[in-house]
């Protein structure tokens, strides 16, 4: 599934996906069926708040990691590591009580994002479990603008790794989660597409609630009445 991490997200994206799980089987979204990282959606949440230790021994690793970069920068294996690095410390700053990132959380999340740009320019078949953390951070950037403007650039550099994912592991529910962050970057053509193929991918008898699923999420990406609406163009 598309976000089995430990580490923090919002509360409003855990309603979009609790429904879907809903209409779509929870099996598959709730319990990180089909995934390499262990937990499922509900473990994705559940992190954050290490000690200092913790955090102390995290970057080490991304120094580590930056010190074999700076002798042979396109090493895949450091710069994924220095994407994972970044990623968990900014799960660290996010607030336990709402699981969501915080204004704290905005210079991991942003070093995440770099981070991840600069992996994808080296290689030619990202990681998808790596994608996932990227999806988390961009999500959590774009929610920490307060312009729709500042929002879109994070949305458009979610969607294109939720599209990452959905190659590499083409179920329903990654098209669902394309479908959304799509519709956030205002990516119109690009939503419509991956909800043909949600609903495709869809078991057999779960072809209307996929249908159902997909516009719903289409007219509602965000799962709350307020906040960030997508954005528009193609």
């Amino acid at each position: 599934m598309l976000f089995d991490l430990k580490g923090k997200r919002r509360r409003t994206v855990q309603g979009v996906y609790v429904t879907l799980a809903v209409l779509m089987g929870a099996g598959l979204v709730l319990f990180g069926i089909g995934s390499s990282v262990n937990g499922g959606l509900f473990d994705a949440f559940s992190g954050g708040g290490g000690s200092n230790q913790a955090d102390k021994t995290v970057q080490k690793r991304i120094d580590a990691a930056n010190k074999t970069l700076a002798t042979d920068p396109k090493n895949v294996a450091a710069l994924a590591a220095v994407v994972r690095g970044h990623y968990d410390l900014a799960s660290q700053t996010a607030d336990p009580n709402t699981s969501e990132f915080t204004k704290d959380s905005a210079k991991e999340l942003s070093a995440t994002d770099a981070a991840w740009q600069r992996y994808l320019a080296a290689v030619k078949k990202p990681d998808a479990d790596l994608a996932r953390r990227a999806i988390q951070a961009e999500d959590g950037l774009a929610r920490l603008q307060s312009q729709q403007s500042d929002q879109k650039p994070y949305w458009i550099k979610a969607a294109a790794a939720a599209e990452i994912i959905a190659a590499a592991q083409p179920t329903a529910n990654n098209y669902v989660a394309l479908v959304q962050y799509a519709t956030l970057a205002g990516q119109t053509r690009k939503a419509d597409l991956a909800g043909q193929q949600a609903i495709k991918l869809a078991p057999k008898g779960q072809k209307k609630i996929a249908k159902q699923t997909v516009a719903q999420v289409k007219a509602n990406p965000l799962g709350q009445t307020s906040g960030a609406q997508p954005g528009s163009g193609q």
